[in-house]
């Protein structure tokens, strides 16, 4: 089977490409003309250049694939254009999609994001049900995905188009190049670049566990369902305390109250915007912290089959990476 990917040389993808690799199919990556390469190496896979903003490309990277793992994602808590983060998630996403039907594909995955579903005040998980609306939607980011996923469920009900909805929650792990937020954090604790903390929490999993649920949900997956690919539940001093554990450093004890932390963001951002590079941090990074990011997995373990492995293991993993890639 001749399976596209998008997003194979970011973090989720690159681990997705992996498990395609191994299942037996035949893959084609996707990436962009400037994409970093490194998490593709000794991968063995086709590569295309193409762009989600490119509808020319998008369709000859599809021609003869049966399958689509649709991973890709501009990931970014803060941009000074929030127009390019709709381009690409939510308008290149329809375009790619539209254009595998057309080219006879028959089986598509989508990587969403827990972040496009509802929380619970309380802070007791929340599942694939648990009621959102756009104006839950912390931030450009997730206002973009929210609007990416609602477009992709408008292709299932009015074009019948054969779309299984994954959303991964905290992914932590091996090749996190960038990082991504998490991984920065993880990063940034076991350096000890990480004095104090706010009071939050999160769903962690390893990467290779979601990897692995984009897999079961392509082979159990109901078109049109949404499955959330998680983890663990942690508080954010219990994560800061296994990696401190683990690479023998006092954790933080400091815990800084949100209030103190959104007038030093709008002025990072301030800062950012003159010198055109991101913010240290983010006022809806430090808004999206005062809820509790907590999910449960069971409608993936019940119906696909997925499971995950103690958080322990993938904080250990995540660290031994960065050490190795001389993050430090």
């Amino acid at each position: 089977m001749t399976t596209l990917i998008t997003g194979a040389t970011g973090f989720v993808g690159s681990a997705v490409l992996r498990r395609l690799v191994e299942a037996g199919h035949t893959v084609r990556a996707m990436v962009r003309p400037s994409s970093d390469r490194s998490n593709l190496s000794g991968v063995k896979c086709e590569i295309v250049v193409g762009d989600l903003n490119d509808p020319a490309s998008l369709r000859a990277a599809v021609r003869g694939c049966e399958a689509i793992f649709h991973v890709a994602a501009d990931y970014r808590l803060w941009v000074p254009d929030p127009d390019a983060l709709n381009k690409v998630n939510i308008d290149g996403s329809v375009a790619l999609f539209r254009a595998a039907a057309d080219a006879g594909a028959t089986r598509m995955i989508y990587t969403s994001s827990v972040a496009t579903l509802g929380l619970h005040a309380d802070g007791t998980p929340a599942d694939e049900e648990t009621p959102s609306g756009l104006g839950d939607m912390v931030g450009e980011y997730k206002r973009s995905k929210f609007r990416a996923e609602e477009a992709v469920r408008k292709l299932v009900a009015e074009d019948n188009l054969p779309i299984v909805i994954v959303n991964p929650s905290a992914p932590i792990g091996p090749r996190d190049i960038k990082p991504t937020p998490t991984g920065k954090m993880v990063l940034d604790a076991a350096a000890g670049r990480m004095p104090a903390f706010v009071d939050t929490g999160l769903n962690v999993a390893h990467v290779d566990d979601v990897a692995d649920g984009h897999m079961r949900a392509f082979n159990r997956g109901a078109v049109g369902e949404r499955y959330i690919l998680g983890g663990a539940n942690l508080s954010l001093r219990e994560i800061l305390a296994v990696v401190a554990a683990y690479v023998e450093r006092t954790p933080p004890r400091i815990q800084l109250p949100h209030g103190l932390i959104i007038p030093i963001a709008h002025i990072a951002e301030a800062v950012a915007r003159v010198a055109g590079s991101e913010p240290i941090v983010t006022v809806d990074g430090v808004r999206m912290a005062k809820k509790k990011m907590y999910f449960t997995c069971a409608k993936a373990e019940r119906e696909l089959g997925y499971t995950a492995r103690p958080p322990l293991g993938a904080i250990h993993d995540a660290v031994d990476w960065f050490r190795a890639e001389g993050y430090f």
